[in-house]
């Protein structure tokens, strides 16, 4: 069941946060606010974490060595973004400071 959770996470991401954007930005045209309820209330970057699960659970699937290592070096690249992100978020919109607070993971729950 958790790994179904999981899984979902990236599809639950684009439902509970209508502010989804494959651009790194603040988007105060339409208003945006911290989302903390729904797949948010658990890691703060559901949609990350799904892209994480497909780049190394699709090559483990497929007994792929050099897949699972390319999945690994993605991730990592993901994690970067991740960091930038979230400096500019803490910078730029209003209540990231404690919902940081209250969401304490990142990417992988009890992890980071």
């Amino acid at each position: 069941m958790l790994i179904f959770s999981l899984c979902n996470a990236s599809d639950r991401s684009y439902t509970d946060n209508t502010f989804v954007s494959p651009l790194v930005r603040i988007q105060t045209e339409r208003k945006q606010q911290v989302i903390s309820t729904g797949v948010y209330g658990f890691v703060r970057h559901p949609m990350y974490l799904g892209g994480v699960l497909l780049f190394v659970g699709t090559p483990l699937l497929l007994g792929s060595k050099y897949g699972v290592i390319i999945g690994l070096l993605m991730a990592l690249l993901l994690a970067g973004r991740i960091i930038g992100e979230e400096r500019m978020l803490a910078n730029e919109l209003e209540g990231y400071i404690e919902y940081k607070k209250k969401v304490k993971y990142r990417l992988i729950p009890y992890v980071w």
